[in-house]
């Protein structure tokens, strides 16, 4: 088996949290929690989850977008945690996100020319008249036209914004974008259309997605692994394939029970959580899922659950799951 293209190992980020007349530190926002992950050359991973539950985070810890409390992360076999502010430079060819508001990842000053030929500037790539050409075909290749070139973002509507953000993040050909809520801001239709280029994209050039996102069914369709992420913590990874008929952990079984039905024959039991989630700045003890579960008993209340093997692909972190599994039919 080929090493992963990105691993991150007990990753941690928290955020300090002060107050008082001289900001004196008070506590810290847990907003991500020992969180592991790979991903493999061309394929997509999904990240799903409530909003708050630091899964965006990850995904800017992951590019040192924001500077890691602990844990590692590391690109074909290097810890980026190591690298120098010019070694980072030269790995920006190879990582790449897309935002979620394309409003505000766009400089609204500059034209669509000049946004998509910045990053050859940067990389002292091609002569002003090769970048001019390089941008035309980076409009194309995302469905827009090349006089585009010389007009400014707010020319554009919401999903042509995003697909000039797309453009600037496939010019330097890299081998991993992350996608943080790349679609949550668009209407339906237009979210259609952005998933099926950047599935498009990620065949033609062999990219590697961290795909991001709170709507399990779009995860579950872009995607070929789901991670479950609850309060700063993975609770559950399994195949999309497998995900909904599989789940093993109760949260999962909720998200899943919320996703709306094409049949109107068809009936699904909604699983609805009780309560609200808990501040990450004092977690629950045990597993963080137990003030809303359902399911929970004084174990769940007292300690952390290990990872388990459901399966060879499938993984979870709960203290019943095996009960559970056999309860609800899992």
């Amino acid at each position: 088996m080929s090493a992963p293209l990105l691993e991150v190992r007990n990753l941690t980020k928290f955020f300090p949290v002060r107050a008082g007349v001289l900001l004196r530190k008070v506590g810290d926002v847990h907003a991500v929690d020992d969180v592991s992950l790979t991903l493999g050359r061309g394929e997509t991973l999904g990240l799903v989850g409530e909003s708050g539950c630091g899964k965006s985070t990850v995904g800017k810890t992951i590019l040192n977008l924001l500077k890691p409390t602990g844990g590692k992360v590391l690109f074909e076999g290097r810890d980026l945690g190591t690298l120098s502010r010019s070694e980072w430079r030269v790995l920006r060819r190879d990582i790449q996100i897309i935002f979620q508001d394309p409003t505000e990842s766009l400089n609204a000053r500059h034209t669509v020319g000049q946004i998509l030929e910045e990053p050859f500037v940067i990389h002292k790539l091609g002569t002003p008249e090769e970048r001019n050409e390089w941008a035309g075909d980076l409009l194309e290749r995302v469905g827009l036209p090349r006089s585009a070139v010389s007009r400014f973002p707010h020319e554009f509507s919401g999903g042509q914004r995003q697909r000039i953000g797309i453009a600037r993040a496939i010019a330097l050909k890299p081998k991993l974008i992350v996608c943080d809520e790349a679609v949550s801001a668009l209407d339906v239709s237009v979210r259609a259309q952005i998933i099926n280029l950047l599935l498009e994209l990620q065949r033609d050039m062999e990219l590697a997605l961290l795909f991001i996102a709170h709507d399990l069914s779009v995860v579950r369709h872009v995607s070929n692994r789901v991670a479950v992420m609850y309060l700063g913590r993975i609770v559950e990874q399994a195949p999309s394939s497998e995900i909904s008929e599989h789940a093993c952990h109760p949260y999962t079984r909720a998200l899943i029970s919320a996703i709306p039905l094409p049949d109107p024959d068809r009936k699904r039991e909604r699983i609805v959580l009780e309560g609200d989630v808990p501040s990450p700045v004092t977690p629950p003890t045990g597993c963080r899922f137990h003030t809303r579960c359902a399911h929970a008993v004084k174990v769940c209340e007292e300690k952390t659950p290990e990872w388990e093997s459901v399966s060879e692909r499938q993984q979870v972190a709960c203290h019943r799951w095996r009960e559970l599994r056999g309860e609800i039919g899992g």
